[in-house]
């Protein structure tokens, strides 16, 4: 029969062993989930980069159904990736996954929020630049200043969302003021942008960026063979 000493023995093995299990099963778990975000996100950043073109869409709308002002809604066209696909129904099914895997990680809404909408500008100022070129580029070297001011916005968005997923105690005490700088950066890319959509949005350069896809393609320039990385 054993002895106190080795029923303690036995006893403190058997908790260091299941504590060890425990460990290792989390951290498992961790990497696991975190594996799951950096996939759904490299899709969403995937998607916004490979915008290849706009082609002609539905009539252009003043106001979508939904009561939002979508730009290409009112363009009248469509962003569409490399194999032809929709750029962006691409871009809100990898916000869904995003969304998910990104909560069951643990990362606050509110950053997995500012990464995507970081995603989805950047896709609307690429799409501001080619529509811009089809129109023969009445923005000028405004149209490729917004697409840097928005590739910058979204490194940093997405920056802070990794930071979260990969230091979370080390991040938490910075997240709000890298927030803060965030809510800035982004009222300063809004303006810019919406002074943009203005100026494409007016009667004659909807209707000439209309006459100009009939015609055909054009010569592809370093906006649309690079996409917004």
């Amino acid at each position: 029969m054993p002895g106190l000493a080795e029923l303690t023995y036995t006893t403190l093995g058997g908790v260091v062993g299941a504590a060890a299990s425990g460990y290792l099963t989390r951290h498992h778990e961790r990497r696991q989930l975190r594996a799951a975000v950096m996939q759904r996100l490299h899709a969403v950043v995937e998607v916004t980069a490979g915008v290849r073109d706009v082609e002609l869409g539905r009539p252009p709308v003043s106001r979508t159904a939904d009561g939002r002002r979508r730009l290409t809604d009112v363009l009248g066209v469509r962003a569409v990736l490399g194999d032809g696909t929709d750029a962006e129904h691409a871009q809100r099914e990898a916000f869904a996954g995003l969304t998910v895997a990104a909560l069951a990680a643990g990362v606050p809404r509110r950053v997995t929020d500012f990464a995507a909408g970081s995603c989805e500008r950047t896709l609307e100022c690429t799409v501001i630049a080619l529509a811009d070129r089809r129109v023969g580029g009445v923005l000028g070297d405004d149209a490729e200043e917004l697409v840097r001011r928005a590739d910058e916005y979204q490194r940093s968005a997405v920056g802070l969302l990794l930071h979260r997923l990969w230091h979370p105690w080390r991040a938490r005490p910075v997240t709000r003021r890298r927030i803060r700088d965030l809510r800035v950066d982004v009222g300063v890319l809004d303006r810019h942008q919406q002074a943009a959509r203005e100026v494409l949005t007016r009667t004659e350069h909807v209707e000439r960026l209309s006459a100009g896809l009939e015609r055909g393609p054009v010569a592809p320039s370093r906006t649309a063979e690079g996409g917004a990385a």
